[in-house]
């Protein structure tokens, strides 16, 4: 793939390679998984008791917008496929089945014998991830302002950085870095692209640019700061 000269890939030789092992998770690959909408009002789901006295498989529910200050919890609903333990409540969130970049290595499971009499919830391994979003204005999608689009590729943004993706989709794609989340280990959860960001890329560019979004710094000669110069000192 070819990246343009004004774009933070052209900082490396190689920036998408192929990963032959697609049942392997580990930083830079590319998968796909259920995302929500994390900028939307999430919804809870309120017991109402079940639509037949004699029916543990149908209930009644009221939905509501989710809010912090007013949520209480739900009474424990008498349907098996709905209930629900002390404290909790259902939620229900929009969700869309996007590519995301996987940020940390999977962590390890902890042993059985420390798991004994746990419930799994606990210690059940997540990898973190953040989510890619279409760039493009073509009809299908909003997408984005190019105007803003270009200074995203200019990396003036910490939490957004410009992409074009080795997959079917977009010609241009944002990395949301500012929705960095978890995602169930379990295969259910995942599904790998054949792709993944090459050493040269994790090393030279994603490790400084999650040190700029969760410290507002760089190191002193990340090759992010010196594209940054090169990029103003041609604006300019």
């Amino acid at each position: 793939m070819t990246f343009p000269d004004d774009s933070i890939q052209s900082v490396v030789n190689t920036w998408w390679e192929e990963q032959c092992d697609h049942t392997i998770l580990k930083r830079g690959s590319l998968i796909f998984a259920f995302v929500p909408h994390v900028d939307q009002v999430p919804y809870t789901l309120t017991p109402d008791g079940r639509k037949e006295e004699d029916q543990h498989y149908e209930a009644k529910v009221n939905i509501g917008p989710l809010r912090i200050k007013d949520s209480r919890p739900t009474r424990t609903l008498p349907v098996a496929a709905l209930s629900v333990n002390e404290g909790e409540i259902w939620t229900a969130f929009r969700a869309k089945k996007r590519p995301c970049l996987v940020i940390g290595n999977p962590l390890p499971q902890v042993d059985k014998a420390l798991r004994h009499g746990m419930p799994n919830i606990l210690t059940s391994p997540t990898v973190v991830v953040a989510p890619y979003y279409g760039a493009d204005r073509d009809g299908s999608r909003a997408g984005y302002n190019p105007e803003l689009v270009e200074r995203i590729r200019h990396a003036e943004y910490p939490q957004f950085m410009l992409d074009n993706l080795p997959i079917t989709g977009p010609k241009q794609s944002i990395l949301r870095l500012d929705h960095i989340q978890p995602v169930g280990q379990h295969y259910y959860a995942w599904e790998h692209s054949g792709y993944g960001l090459s050493e040269e890329a994790v090393e030279n560019v994603l490790n400084d640019w999650l040190t700029w979004v969760l410290s507002g710094n760089m190191p002193g000669n990340s090759l992010i700061l010196y594209f940054q110069k090169d990029i103003k000192s041609i604006i300019e």
